[in-house]
Formats: structure tokens, C-alpha cells, sequence
């Protein structure tokens, strides 16, 4: 059917069904791959920030040497996982090749999501959100690769050394690691929409670049305790993940302040 006929409701739920199937289809190919790449995936990908001799930790072990302090060296992690259920490894060997699937897929799933909503926008909207797909899906990658070098590892090693006293031990479930793991990977990969999300806002006309300036103290303060939430509790670690979000909500400002712009000129 050609972009300038009009389809019926019937119609538009058949062409979405075939854009999901497609993104569906995306996700259980990386996920068979994920899971037939069990050795990779667990020990050197999910196992990894369990480990001293993760990249992270090495990185900031070289650091210190260099500004000659041996706090941020960490030579140990002082945990251990379990699986406490008869089919709780196979369980999250399953569960956990979705959620790659789903990683490794996202670009092209939005991608097939955009395909189906563009031809509804004028071709002004569309000349306007060129490459949205590219950049939704740098933005992901961005905000994904944070969340596993710098939020995962700075949050395991905080939560493996935090304890009420020391008789208690620290034996975490496997499910309750990737579990954490999978949350901050993610919610970091969603954070970083941020300038996407204010993008659209803004062409709404929801949000100005004056409010964000009004609002950019609050702003702070939540980052700084999202940042707290997610880290250890010292300025190093706090200030390491607050600089990315800070960079991001003035890209956002800067992003609304374009648009702002462009709709002045437009109506002149």
C-alpha cells in the first residue's frame, strides 16, 4: 500500500502487528545467541562486576596509583552467589538471554516502532526528527555502557561491603544480583532518553528552556540523590555518576532552547 493512501483501523493494526512480530523476532535471535553463549555471557559479561579484576575496578586501582592514594584500589569483593532454587540457574539463563536479547535488539525494534508511526507525521515532522532512530539508539548504548562500568560496579561493590556487623556474611542469590544488575544497566540506558524525552516536550510545548533554567537547582538535587542512591557513599563515587546526568539535562536545555527557536522564527 502506498505512504499517500489511507488505511483503515484494521488496516494499521495488521501493519503494527507485522512491526512487533519483526522486533519480536529481533529479540529471540540475540536471545538464542545469548543463551548458546553461556560461557561469554555469564563469567566474562554478567559475572564480571562480581569480580576485582573487572575493568572498572582496575581503572580506578590505576587511578589511585596515580594521584598516590590506595582508597580507590579494591582488592576484594566480600560476597558470594548462590542459586537456594532447584531451577533457579536454568531459570536465569533463560531470563537472562531475554534481557540481552532485548538490549542487543532495542535499535532495530525502535527502528520497526518508528517505521510504523513516521508516515502519520507531516513531512515537516518527519524533515524535523531525521535520524531520531540513530539517536535514540546512541543514547541507549551511551547510557547502557554507563550503567555497567561505572553505576553496576561502584553499586555492587557498595552493597558487598555494606553490613550490620561483621558475623553477618554476605551471600547474595544469583537471581538478587542479576536482578540489581539488570535494574541499574537499564534504568541508566533509560536515563540517558533524557534529551530525547525534552526534545519531543519541547515541540509539545510543555517544556521551555526557561523552565528547565528555573527548575536546573531541583534538577541537581535529584541528580545528586539518584546518584547517592545508586553509589557508595563518598564525593568521588557520587560526583563520578552525577557528572553524565548534569551533562545531559544542559544538553536537554540547550535542545529546548533550539526548538524554542526554530518555533519563533517559524511564526514570523
Amino acid at each position: 500500500m502506498s505512504q499517500g493512501e489511507e488505511m483503515s483501523f484494521l488496516d494499521h493494526l495488521e501493519a503494527l502487528r507485522w512491526h512487533l512480530l519483526r522486533s519480536s523476532a529481533a529479540v529471540v535471535v540475540f536471545a538464542i545467541v545469548a543463551f548458546f553463549a553461556k560461557d561469554f555471557v555469564f563469567h566474562e559479561v554478567i559475572l564480571g562486576p562480581s569480580r576485582v579484576d573487572f575493568w572498572t575496578f582496575r581503572k580506578l586501582c590505576e587511578l589511585g596509583e596515580y594521584i598516590g592514594s590506595d582508597a580507590l584500589c579494591i582488592n576484594s569483593l566480600d560476597f558470594s552467589l548462590q542459586s537456594r532454587q532447584m531451577s533457579g540457574q536454568f531459570t536465569m539463563h533463560i531470563s537472562s538471554s531475554i534481557l540481552i536479547g532485548l538490549i542487543c535488539a532495542f535499535p532495530y525494534a525502535f527502528w520497526e516502532i518508528w517505521r510504523f508511526i513516521s508516515p502519520g507525521l507531516y513531512p515537516k515532522e518527519r524533515r524535523l526528527v531525521r535520524g531520531i532512530t540513530f539517536y535514540v539508539s546512541l543514547l541507549f548504548l551511551a547510557g547502557i555502557l554507563f550503567g555497567y562500568y561505572i553505576a553496576a560496579p561502584l553499586s555492587i561493590n557498595f552493597l558487598a561491603d555494606y553490613k550490620l556487623d561483621p558475623s553477618i556474611q554476605n551471600q547474595f542469590d544469583i537471581t538478587s544480583y542479576i536482578g540489581t544488575l539488570s535494574m541499574i544497566v537499564l534504568s541508566s540506558g533509560l536515563m540517558f532518553q533524557l534529551p530525547i524525552v525534552v526534545f519531543f516536550l519541547s515541540k509539545a510545548g510543555i517544556v521551555t528552556p526557561r523552565l528547565m533554567r528555573n527548575y536546573r537547582r531541583h534538577a541537581i538535587i535529584v541528580i545528586l540523590i539518584v546518584a547517592a542512591v545508586l553509589t557508595p557513599p563518598d564525593v568521588f563515587s557520587q560526583v563520578l555518576i552525577s557528572l553524565p546526568l548534569l551533562f545531559l539535562y544542559e544538553m536537554s536545555i540547550f535542545i529546548s532552547a533550539y526548538i524554542e527557536k526554530k518555533r519563533t522564527l517559524s511564526n514570523e
